[in-house]
């Protein structure tokens, strides 16, 4: 399990342990918060394609999908 500090993730960079469509590295672009300022969830891009997707960021924490830097 990867220990996140979720305010931190902000152009965090990450490494997908099964790469689709040759993503392989990605970057937090964007924090989305809720009216209390916690986060809620982040949007990951692509560096090689640019495409980004929205998720909660608590799914980083799966080393089994995510590890932390660009690898």
């Amino acid at each position: 399990m990867n220990r996140i500090n979720p305010a931190k993730l902000l152009l965090s960079k990450w490494t997908a342990t099964q790469p689709r469509h040759k993503e392989k590295h990605f970057l937090v672009t964007e924090l989305f918060r809720d009216d209390e300022g916690s986060v809620l969830e982040i949007e990951l891009q692509a560096v090689l394609t640019r495409r980004s997707e929205r998720l909660a960021w608590q799914s980083l924490q799966d080393a089994e999908r995510w590890k932390i830097g660009w690898k």
